[in-house]
């Protein structure tokens, strides 16, 4: 089964982001049900068991939908399990593919060096900043960056210069408000040069490889060699993820993110058909 959102004025049909790819599961076999994305993003913590209402009793599911937080992930898998549906990607998986502590550390040596904070606090921020050390880094925070606001709230030209490191932290925390997750996250900053590449894997295996949804016009060059990062995303066990990977200005091939599948966008470059097989 694949749980797609439904669209907001008119409930019984399928969000239109998501249109094509339940046209192409329901071509291929699969039962499409929809999940009131409001309803579990919800104030309050949501409904979870309303979200989900319209979901027939069933065994395993996909999700394919707008991004959630992990605890409304999870309030939405209990609701599932309710009805006697599983989620393919358990809660705890998802928090792990979700939140950048969850694989950062598994995947050393092949992405930049990272350091994070447990909240929003200044003395952690100042930890994390002396365990990176000087020299430019970017910040996001768990889930996500404010990558349109690169000078004010992304990039730290010198991790020495508490003041203006602070600065950059306090308009990010300003500008993600009630959506910061987690903490802070300092990357080593790194020159790269052309487009990111969004590679999909299931069961640690890689399936698709595209473009970045974000770039849907500039395909994945052809010497792209996964053979060295795929026993490390195998590694970490989870079972639909998506890495994005950038070459560095020294010909090296880095990751930028890894993100649970479920929630990742699809480039339009990528047809949907070629999609739910690949899944």
């Amino acid at each position: 089964m694949i749980l797609v959102p439904s669209d907001v004025v008119r409930p019984r049909r399928v969000d239109e982001h998501f249109a094509a790819e339940a046209a192409a599961a329901r071509q291929a076999g699969w039962v499409v049900a929809l999940v009131d994305h409001d309803a579990l993003a919800g104030g309050g913590g949501g409904d979870a068991d309303a979200a989900v209402a319209r979901v027939p009793a069933g065994d395993g599911a996909v999700y394919r939908g707008w991004m959630l937080g992990a605890g409304q992930y999870a309030a939405m898998a209990g609701a599932l399990a309710r009805r006697g549906v599983t989620l393919r990607t358990g809660p705890a998986q998802y928090r792990r593919a979700h939140e950048l502590p969850g694989w950062c550390a598994e995947l050393a040596g092949w992405t930049p060096d990272t350091a994070w904070t447990d909240g929003a606090e200044r003395a952690g921020f100042d930890r994390a900043r002396a365990e990176l050390g000087g020299g430019p880094a970017v910040l996001r925070d768990w889930t996500k960056s404010m990558k349109h606001y690169w000078d004010e709230a992304v990039y730290i030209p010198e991790l020495d210069d508490a003041a203006a490191a602070w600065r950059v932290a306090s308009r990010l925390r300003e500008l993600r408000g009630d959506e910061f997750t987690g903490g802070f996250v300092l990357r080593r900053f790194e020159e790269f040069t052309g487009a990111e590449v969004r590679t999909w894997w299931v069961a640690g295996e890689c399936r698709l490889v595209g473009a970045h949804p974000d770039t849907p016009g500039e395909p994945p060059p052809d010497d792209l060699d996964l053979a060295g990062i795929a026993p490390v995303i195998a590694g970490l066990k989870l079972p639909f993820v998506t890495v994005d990977l950038a070459r560095r200005a020294d010909g090296a091939w880095r990751v930028i993110e890894v993100g649970d599948g479920q929630v990742s966008d699809r480039p339009v470059s990528i047809a949907a058909e070629v999609f739910v097989g690949a899944l």
